[in-house]
């Protein structure tokens, strides 16, 4: 591969994920010619060859998005939102409660409600993961629109409405 791509992984703030990490440090492991930075939260693992923090100034984490050219994530709504707000290409991988990464498999059904928008490429595990970084560095996504990270003045005119007519009178 002749140009260096940069890869910005994050498992969010909430929970560990030490499974997405592990995969992204050895994939960083075989491509030593590539930029991989990794917010590893409170995981058990530690990267030994990508670069990392466990948790990011939410300033240097939208950086480390916004100059991304791969964005690796789990299935979180905030990580999703966030990568669109950026129009990046995003590959997620869903925690899976039986596998002791999560409590419920919500991301399971939040990968199944995103994973056809355009940009978004999920797979369901390690091997997948690393296999589809090569790819998406070589071939990217076609992304959709950024989406706005401010409410329409129409949502919060609709929302005000709504709380107004719920207070009560006297």
């Amino acid at each position: 591969m002749g140009c260096r791509a940069v890869i910005f992984a994050s498992v969010g703030s909430m929970l560990p994920f030490d499974r997405l990490v592990k995969a992204v440090d050895e994939w960083a492991r075989d491509n030593p010619g590539h930029g991989v930075f990794i917010q590893i939260g409170e995981g058990a693992y530690e990267p030994h060859y990508a670069s990392y923090a466990r948790i990011m100034p939410m300033a240097d984490y939208r950086e480390g998005l916004r100059l991304c050219d791969l964005f690796v994530a789990h299935v979180g709504m905030g990580a999703i939102l966030q990568g669109l707000e950026e129009s990046k290409q995003m590959l997620l991988m869903p925690r899976q409660q039986k596998l002791g990464e999560h409590t419920t498999d919500h991301q399971l059904h939040t990968a199944a409600r995103f994973g056809h928008r355009p940009g978004i490429k999920i797979v369901d595990d390690a091997d997948a993961l690393k296999l589809e970084i090569g790819r998406l560095i070589t071939a990217p996504l076609v992304t959709g629109d950024r989406i706005s990270d401010q409410s329409s003045p129409e949502l919060i005119a609709h929302v005000a409405r709504f709380l107004d007519s719920a207070r009560p009178r006297h």
